[in-house]
């Protein structure tokens, strides 16, 4: 048996609801292409998003329908439920990603408007965000500034006196 281009039966319903009214839709994507649908009026939107989910292969989770503006939901309203007739339109969106592009972060110098560096122009001790002109310590006048230098000449010294040579006396 060829099978049809459009999905033209639900098959577990479709035996018991023969004597019901089908109605043919259509569901057109983002592309421009058009999906025809034959269904039952009493079709439910999740088991459309099922079929539809089927044909395009995408997750039904992410196929949104819009009828006349308003975005039908996936509960357990029908199409008779929202007035779709035969031959109507329905309009396949997918959901949006994402968000706004995140924000330019600028130097924290006082009336320096420069784009600040990605990791190197961060301050650990101000958690200041500073531009090439600003990101050394010296530069901003950071408040942690004695405390960073002190820090730093302790490692050093452990570092060096770790690396020390013993002469060993008597050999």
């Amino acid at each position: 048996m060829p099978r049809s281009n459009s999905i033209s039966s639900i098959s577990s319903a479709s035996s018991l609801a023969e004597s019901e009214e089908r109605m043919q839709i259509f569901v057109k994507n983002i592309a421009g292409d058009t999906i025809p649908l034959t269904v039952p009026s009493n079709t439910s939107i999740s088991t459309l998003r099922s079929l539809l989910a089927l044909r395009t292969n995408l997750p039904s989770s992410d196929l949104r329908l819009v009828f006349a503006g308003k975005h039908l939901c996936d509960s357990e309203s029908t199409l008779a439920d929202y007035s779709i007739a035969r031959e109507a339109t329905l309009h396949l969106a997918l959901p949006l990603r994402g968000g706004m592009p995140p924000k330019k972060i600028r130097c924290s110098y006082k009336t320096c408007k420069d784009a600040a560096q990605r990791i190197v122009g961060d301050c650990g001790f101000c958690s200041g965000h500073f531009c090439g002109k600003h990101r050394l310590l010296e530069d901003h006048k950071c408040e942690g500034l004695e405390d960073c230098k002190k820090e730093s000449h302790e490692r050093n010294a452990d570092k060096l006196n770790s690396e020390r040579t013993v002469a060993i006396k008597g050999i």
